[in-house]
């Protein structure tokens, strides 16, 4: 498939995998031990263009494509799922004020996030509304003081939010109007805004290396100029971002099981067993054949759907579906095969492998689940 690319990708391929190797991959086993943010390294990522993949380069982005964007995120997870995953949300909110906001938001905000002076997390999921997006009950309502009438006043909370209370601003989607979609709207809360709290740190199965908490919305205060596009417009703004979102995900599922696939050849070259290398036996042979095939082909189809979206194909939505479906479930399923190829010592964290299919169990869920995924594949084949 490298074959494919142009030289700019192939550069871009490259930076990635040497960050990757330099930064993340000999960390990674810490941090999932430690539960260690590495905020750090994350802002460091400023320095190579990667806070702002698809931002104009007019407010400091990198203004890529979201094929480009998918090459990134399928290298960075090959050295760390969970980190790579976080940079991806950052980079799924910059991507919506780039791109819905207006003109004096995105020159006030943008420098400031593809720099990584900030960093962001998008807060759509409510404990009451997972699947059902649209049912979010945190509301925006208009301030009536003598002075502020253009404030907006938001109470509410946010759940499984990824890198909350690290993060310095949050795209909240907030109900402003009658149920249902079109009564959404998307807002730009600060971390230091007076009314923001935090849960308590979640336990997880996996990404350690990234905290998950709620977001408490009491009262908070938040003028009128850090909604993003006008009432009603923020469930639109909020699917259209997740359509790249899916694909930076499978792009971290992808780059997680060619990693798991990789220890795995090395390791069945290694390991001996009945006088002989395990990798001689033809049943481990047809374990390794099937596992890269599948990947291969989880490749060829998240490419594809990353075309169709850089296109604008009208079917760009279901092949991001569609690939966001198939690639995080054969990422689970390619490491999870690592995991039983390395018998017993897959279930030791000295070898890696049981990380990246913790890491990569969740990609099933977020983003829209791989049930949601097929609701709407199904619907767009079945249209008039």
């Amino acid at each position: 498939m490298t074959a494919e690319f142009t030289d700019e990708q192939r550069l871009i391929r490259e930076t990635a995998s040497s960050f990757a190797t330099a930064r993340l991959r000999p960390f990674a086993a810490q941090w999932d031990e430690n539960k260690h943010f590495p905020v750090d390294v994350i802002r460091s990522t400023a320095e190579l263009g990667l806070a702002g993949l698809y931002v104009g380069e007019d407010v400091g982005g990198s203004g890529l494509s979201r094929l480009d964007a998918v090459i990134v995120f399928e290298q960075l997870s090959m050295g760390c799922v969970s980190t790579a995953a976080f940079l991806s949300i950052h980079n799924m909110c910059a991507g919506m004020i780039d791109r819905f906001g207006t003109e004096e938001m995105r020159r006030e905000w943008l420098p400031r996030l593809t720099s990584m002076e900030l960093m962001a997390s998008y807060c759509l999921t409510e404990p009451g509304s997972g699947s059902d997006a649209a049912a979010l009950r945190t509301q925006a309502v208009r301030h009536r003081g003598a002075k502020d009438e253009g404030d907006y006043v938001l109470n509410g909370s946010k759940a499984f939010i990824s890198g909350a209370g690290a993060s310095d601003l949050y795209v909240v989607m907030t109900r402003t109007g009658a149920d249902g979609p079109n009564g959404v709207s998307a807002f730009l809360v600060l971390a230091t805004d007076r009314g923001v709290s935090f849960g308590a740190a979640e336990k997880k199965m996996g990404w350690h290396s990234q905290p998950t908490r709620a977001v408490i919305l009491e009262d908070v205060r938040i003028p009128a100029s850090r909604r993003i596009g006008a009432e009603g417009d923020g469930f639109r703004f909020a699917m259209a971002g997740l359509d790249g979102g899916r694909l930076n995900i499978a792009a971290c599922s992808l780059g997680g099981m060619q990693e798991a696939l990789d220890r795995t050849l090395a390791y069945t070259r290694e390991r001996r067993q009945f006088g002989q290398a395990i990798a001689d036996f033809q049943t481990v042979q047809f374990r390794l054949a099937d596992m890269e095939t599948e990947t291969q082909a989880a490749r060829v189809m998240l490419y594809a759907a990353a075309r169709a979206l850089d296109a604008k194909a009208p079917d760009a939505t279901r092949w991001c579906a569609m690939a966001k479906r198939f690639v995080t479930d054969t990422g689970f399923k390619v490491a999870n095969d690592a995991l039983q190829l390395h018998g017993g010592y897959g279930y030791l964290a000295d070898y890696g492998i049981e990380r990246i299919v913790r890491d990569l169990r969740v990609h099933q869920i977020l983003e829209g689940t791989n049930e949601i995924m097929r609701v709407i594949i199904s619907r767009d084949m079945l249209k008039q």
